[in-house]
């Protein structure tokens, strides 16, 4: 398969219809936004939920709560429509004992960093920063209250490009560990040629590690039918960054040839995922960043990074980043304790992600990608999804 850069939007076959169902159902529209109460916070603040259209009819969900997607809903290639993200259709999932011990992140936006730092701990200008060890010895998804866990600032809106919302976030100086003051701007927008875009901004005061991302878990089948291992996945990588019993990389930079990770041609998620292989036993399963493939001079550019089929519906998923790398993750600590809007359990290996991102542990590591934001200069990523079915 040839592998492009992409200099304009990708098209999606999309039709989306929010699920979740606010505790007040008083609504107000703002052009093809509509906006309802998704449910009152511990400290009596209300989060709000978005619903937007293009042109098509195509809709999407998200909350001001931690830039959650709640609900996309697609067509099969029959043209029935599932909602093939994992979530709750109310707040009240999202902030439930249950959900926040296993803390699987479902469809929220992360930061600052997202993924892992090792020994929650970097090193910058000859200061060392301690960060929460939330995730056994290390530091995961920005912290004990990452950006998954705040509301979000969120405006609305309708124009020429398309409908959706702009969230900021102000991360004060200092907020998990982290130096500068950091503010954030992550704008979702369904465009009326069928495109979502997930778009990122940042600023700081001081200099500091950024590694934005969104964690939607997929199931190309639906919410709540079961396992993801017969989907079909290809990455536009011809390596990975291979990583220790804590999942933190090791520093190499390791050929995915004639490996378990070698995704270069459409290969079921399940074929190899119990196969005798160390990166696999810590996983356990996958759980590990991939170094996309980028031609010269394409740095800040779309590039195609994966696409997943689901044989049964006809589903596919494609996603193109700015970033250099993608996190794969099957799903392996989902293990049923927690129910869905399908009202069905997520069990092992019911969702993927596929995380647009930096690479793990980069302020630790010399050899990759730099991760370091500098007062007057501005962070931006940008990653498009793809939805559409055959």
């Amino acid at each position: 398969m040839k592998w492009i850069t992409l200099s304009a939007p990708l098209v999606l076959a999309l039709a989306v219809s929010g699920q979740a169902a606010a505790a007040d159902n008083a609504k107000a529209s703002t052009g093809a936004v509509t906006t309802s109460v998704f449910g009152t916070l511990p400290d009596g603040r209300q989060a709000r939920l978005y619903r937007f259209s293009n042109a098509h009819g195509i809709e999407m969900a998200v909350t001001d709560y931690g830039g959650i997607i709640v609900s996309l809903r697609t067509p099969d290639s029959s043209g029935d429509v599932d909602d093939i993200v994992l979530g709750f259709d109310s707040l009240e999932g999202y902030l439930s004992d249950a959900y926040r011990k296993s803390n699987p992140y479902f469809g929220a936006l992360i930061g600052r960093y997202g993924n892992r730092i090792a020994g929650g701990q970097f090193t910058l200008d000859g200061q060392t920063y301690n960060l929460a060890k939330n995730n056994g010895p290390n530091h995961l998804h920005g912290g004990n209250k990452g950006f998954n866990q705040v509301l979000w600032n969120a405006k609305p809106f309708s124009n020429d490009k398309g409908a959706g919302v702009i969230l900021k976030y102000v991360s004060a100086d200092g907020e998990e560990g982290y130096p500068g003051k950091l503010d954030v701007t992550v704008t979702y927008t369904l465009g009326d040629q069928d495109t979502l875009s997930v778009e990122y901004n940042a600023t700081t005061t001081k200099a500091t590690p950024v590694n934005l991302t969104q964690h939607s878990y997929f199931n190309l089948e639906g919410e709540g039918s079961g396992s993801i291992l017969d989907h079909r996945l290809m990455i536009n990588a011809d390596a990975f960054t291979p990583v220790d019993d804590t999942l933190i990389p090791t520093g190499e930079i390791r050929s995915v040839e004639g490996t378990p990770f070698d995704f270069r041609q459409a290969t079921a998620i399940g074929k190899r995922i119990d196969e005798d292989n160390t990166q696999l036993e810590y996983g356990p399963g996958y759980d590990h960043n991939f170094v996309l493939n980028r031609p010269d001079g394409s740095k800040g550019e779309l590039v195609q990074a994966a696409r997943v089929t689901e044989p049964d519906s006809g589903r596919i998923l494609e996603i193109a980043t700015t970033e250099p790398g993608i996190q794969f993750y099957s799903g392996n600590f989902l293990d049923g304790t927690l129910t869905g809007k399908s009202g069905r359990a997520y069990g092992h290996r019911t969702g993927f992600a596929l995380e647009t991102q930096h690479f793990p542990d980069s302020p630790n590591q010399d050899g990759f990608p730099s991760t370091i934001l500098e007062p007057g200069d501005t962070y931006h990523s940008r990653t498009v999804y793809t939805f559409s079915a055959r």
